[in-house]
This record gives C-alpha cells, sequence and structure tokens, in this order.
C-alpha cells in the first residue's frame, strides 16, 4: 500500500510504502535512490508489514520494486501503474505525485 501526504509548508509529498512479505528484511529500491538495494532498508510494523517513509518531489514518477534479503523483487499491487522495465522484462510498480 502507498500512502501520500502533500506538505503545504514546501513542495514534498511525503510517501509511506507498506508491503507484506514473508522475508526477514526488505528494502526499496527505485529512480529515488539510484536502484541501490541497501539505501532504503524498510522497518518490520507490529502489524508484520514492513514500511519506510520517503519524502519525494511532486509532479513527478517514480519506478520503485521492493527487494528481499534473497533478492527477490517485487512490485507493489497497489501502484499507481505499472511501466516494463527493459533490464530484466518484468514490470515495474510506479508512484504518481
Amino acid at each position: 500500500m502507498i500512502t501520500k501526504k502533500y506538505l503545504k509548508s514546501k513542495p514534498v509529498v511525503k510517501v509511506t510504502f507498506d508491503v507484506e512479505a514473508d522475508a526477514k528484511k526488505v528494502f526499496l529500491a527505485g529512480e529515488f535512490n539510484n536502484w541501490d538495494v541497501a539505501a532504503t532498508p524498510m522497518k518490520k510494523s507490529k502489524q508484520g508489514t514492513f514500511r519506510t517513509t520517503l519524502d519525494l518531489e511532486p509532479g513527478k514518477d517514480y519506478q520503485f520494486r521492493y527487494v528481499t534479503e534473497d533478492n527477490n523483487w517485487m512490485n507493489d499491487s497497489e501502484a499507481d501503474k505499472f511501466v516494463a522495465n527493459n533490464l530484466t522484462f518484468e514490470d515495474n510498480s510506479v508512484v504518481t505525485l
């Protein structure tokens, strides 16, 4: 699940990424961190989902995927849209701000 909070005080959108995964660790990789698998670790919530919040620039689309510790790449079923990825020929999730 993705939630977006548009700030009135500055041109930033607080985007919370929340995903269920049968994993010990989950990371968020995407255009916002140059697809660096280790750059954005997600924290496990009390509900058992993994969550992280990023400040992103509004007016853009950002491709992303979730990655588990065993290198399993997953999409967000509730993403705003999906686009083809020419590297692995799978779709990437997209959040539109």
